[in-house]
């Protein structure tokens, strides 16, 4: 009866305001669905990439290569991957979505997202959010990484849990900063629910952003995450930073 509703519901959205493709702009069929003739602006990740965080690479290879930052540098989750090159065209997605309240964006990130991290996603038990401070949630009003998690989550049908990991400072904003002071910005800015750790006690856990820029934090996350008793950690991103010398 619930599911009937809202399929009414949103038929009824759809007719008074149209969904439009949320890199052009053009009416589509459906709320998330691109225009054909913007498939070209946007740059998805494919093979080959690193094992481990998922940075593209510029050459094929018969084995399988991880980047020199996670050969030397290893990072606390087990793999990320990412749908996207974070560029202009994914750039103005994104922002639309964390800030402009386009938060239908959602469902065009769902299947980029599934194609991305398959492997990552069928191994995993349980979905959770990269968390919002509750003084940043409370001025946003909305967790955009909580809404790509839960629409992910239904369409996999596994478990979501956005109250599972917390933010406990709040920390500055990331945006111009170094890695290095990124690394230190969300240094113990983390923790696990106490009552929640058997939820991921031995489990492999899929932890959801929006863009993965130098991996400070999901790799604090990840680090806390394990230290709570989940066995891995997997990382999946909407998008991610590429080195312009790659």
């Amino acid at each position: 009866m619930f599911e009937s509703s809202k399929r009414v519901i949103s038929r009824f959205i759809d007719v008074v305001l149209p969904p439009r493709c949320p890199v052009t702009g053009d009416v589509v069929e459906q709320q998330g669905q691109i225009a054909s003739h913007a498939w070209g602006a946007l740059h998805f990740i494919g093979q080959p990439q690193c094992q481990s965080c998922g940075v593209p690479f510029s050459h094929h290879s018969e084995t399988e290569l991880k980047c020199a930052d996670c050969v030397y540098y290893p990072p606390e989750f087990d793999q990320a991957r990412s749908a996207l090159v974070y560029d202009e065209a994914s750039r103005k997605l994104i922002l639309e979505f964390k800030h402009g309240d386009q938060t239908q964006h959602a469902l065009a990130f769902v299947p980029w997202l599934m194609r991305a991290g398959q492997s990552l996603i069928v191994d995993s038990d349980i979905v959770i959010p990269v968390p919002l401070h509750r003084m940043r949630l409370w001025r946003r009003r909305y967790n955009q990484a909580a809404l790509i998690a839960k629409e992910l989550s239904q369409a996999m049908s596994m478990p979501y849990r956005p109250d599972l990991l917390l933010r406990k400072k709040a920390t500055a904003s990331q945006g111009h900063l170094s890695p290095k002071q990124r690394t230190e910005n969300v240094k113990r800015a983390f923790r696990v629910q106490e009552e929640l750790t058997p939820m991921i006690k031995g489990k492999t856990v899929l932890l959801v952003d929006d863009v993965y820029t130098t991996g400070a934090t999901v790799r604090e996350c990840a680090r806390v995450l394990k230290a709570a008793g989940a066995a891995r950690v997997n990382v999946l991103t909407v998008a991610r930073t590429v080195p312009e010398e790659l």
